[in-house]
């Protein structure tokens, strides 16, 4: 067995921040560091809230403040335009005190060694990590931490520890994954001119797609695409034989060919990431941080992801078996189907069939959040996210812990008794167990 990391312990979980409430409310949900980013300079530009100077002064105060860690994003690999504003932009936020910079570009890198020599330096996964030889590159000149690339497996991560002790690995265990290498994509940029590379991207690859056979026109007659027409020379896998054309629903007639090899098929949509049932094996290999994606997702995403992932971690630090119910809390988040991404690359189907009944029994969907509690009534109020109604079984989402429910009261926002919410955009009263009362944040998740 690989040595656990002589760093850490108990490895850092590290969630996503959009927003300051996604901030409080990964903190009270278990998560020990948070990372944002600038807009300017971070790969994700909508839903961020820290672009403003006293967003981000104030959520580094309050996150040190809790003994947590704040790590700002600047991962963009930039033209020359964003090249020169750059140190003056970054200078006032250097000095609020950001724990490390997440950073991707080399040049970016020595212009904030040659500036700022203290400040600690994370290794974006934008730099594509994939060999204990490059994290010994990086460490040498100065970077602590590396984020390892999303397309390793458990054994490699094992490989490259063993080889690099000293330095602090971080991976991805959970969220959304990009059609292209590490997140390299140009999709968007294609489509619609917004690069996903500059921070803009609009998750073209979740798209409503159709796939079309190449092979046959209209007429039945059979064509085939050459080999240097533009889809990759050199020899094909037997199964890229079969030429296919894409077709995204609002560009109809425009067909786009996909191409195959051993590895894949590429441009089609993603599963997303969970690796929660990896978190004991990512343990013992003395992995440093384990990281959630979605600083674009809601406060309910991030409380249930980083409620589910401490769970793990600390199960798993303790020599606590598995929690298989955490794969069916996890099904409450949105999500486009599940897959442990290239952690294990051949799964039997008894593992499997394993992992899919254990999701599909704990299938729940937020319904609404709690906004405070009247003690004189007994009622708390709630800002309704979905449809649910008296009878349904629930469950209330809380940093003190989980507690299910049978609804058997619901009024209205004028206190006339209902039996049933049609959906969002309302607001009713409801009791709470006990053990809810006074409990802050607080979601509603209705059993499927």
């Amino acid at each position: 067995m690989t040595a656990s990391s002589p760093l850490r312990p108990s490895p850092e979980l590290l969630a996503p921040a959009g927003s300051l409430q996604m901030m409080r409310t990964a903190f009270a949900f278990g998560a020990d560091a948070v990372y944002a980013g600038q807009p300017r300079y971070s790969l994700r530009v909508r839903n961020n809230s820290f672009g403003k100077l006293e967003a981000l002064a104030q959520g580094i105060d309050e996150a040190h403040a809790a003994g947590k860690a704040f790590y700002l994003v600047n991962n963009i690999y930039p033209h020359n335009t964003k090249v020169r504003s750059f140190l003056a932009d970054l200078e006032p936020v250097v000095a609020l005190g950001p724990d490390a910079l997440i950073m991707a570009d080399p040049g970016l890198m020595m212009m904030v060694r040659e500036r700022w020599p203290d400040v600690d330096i994370h290794l974006s996964v934008q730099a594509n990590t994939t060999n204990y030889a490059a994290v010994r590159f990086w460490a040498s000149i100065g970077v602590k931490r590396i984020i390892l690339s999303r397309e390793l497996s458990l054994d490699e991560v094992a490989e490259i520890r063993d080889a690099c002790p000293e330095v602090e690995l971080e991976l991805f265990v959970h969220g959304a994954l990009c059609v292209a290498y590490s997140g390299r994509c140009l999709l968007s940029g294609y489509f619609n001119h917004r690069d996903p590379n500059q921070g803009s991207c609009t998750n073209s690859c979740r798209w409503d797609y159709k796939v079309h056979n190449a092979a046959e026109d209209d007429s039945g007659d059979v064509r085939r695409v050459p080999q240097d027409a533009g889809l990759g020379g050199g020899p094909r896998h037997a199964a890229g034989e079969r030429v296919w054309l894409i077709e995204e629903g609002t560009r109809p007639g425009e067909l786009m060919p996909v191409e195959e090899d051993e590895h894949g098929t590429y441009i089609l949509n993603s599963k997303d990431l969970r690796a929660v049932e990896h978190v004991a094996r990512l343990v013992a290999i003395g992995v440093d941080s384990l990281k959630i994606e979605g600083r674009t997702k809601s406060p309910y995403y991030v409380a249930r992801a980083s409620q589910a992932y401490r769970r793990a971690i600390d199960d798993a630090v303790a020599g606590r078996p598995f929690d298989v119910r955490l794969l069916g809390e996890l099904e409450g988040l949105a999500n486009r189907g599940y897959t442990d991404g290239f952690y294990e690359r051949h799964h039997t189907p008894d593992h499997q069939n394993y992992l899919r009944g254990h999701s599909e029994s704990g299938r729940s969907l937020l319904v609404g959040e709690v906004l405070g509690f009247d003690a004189t009534r007994g009622l708390a109020e709630v800002e309704v996210k979905n449809a649910f109604g008296v009878g349904d079984r629930i469950e209330f989402v809380h940093p003190g812990g989980n507690d299910i429910v049978r609804l058997e009261r619901l009024e209205d926002a004028a206190g006339a008794p209902v039996g049933r919410v049609p959906g969002a955009g309302r607001r009713v009263w409801l009791p709470l167990p006990a053990t809810v009362q006074g409990a802050s944040p607080c979601f509603i998740a209705r059993f499927l």
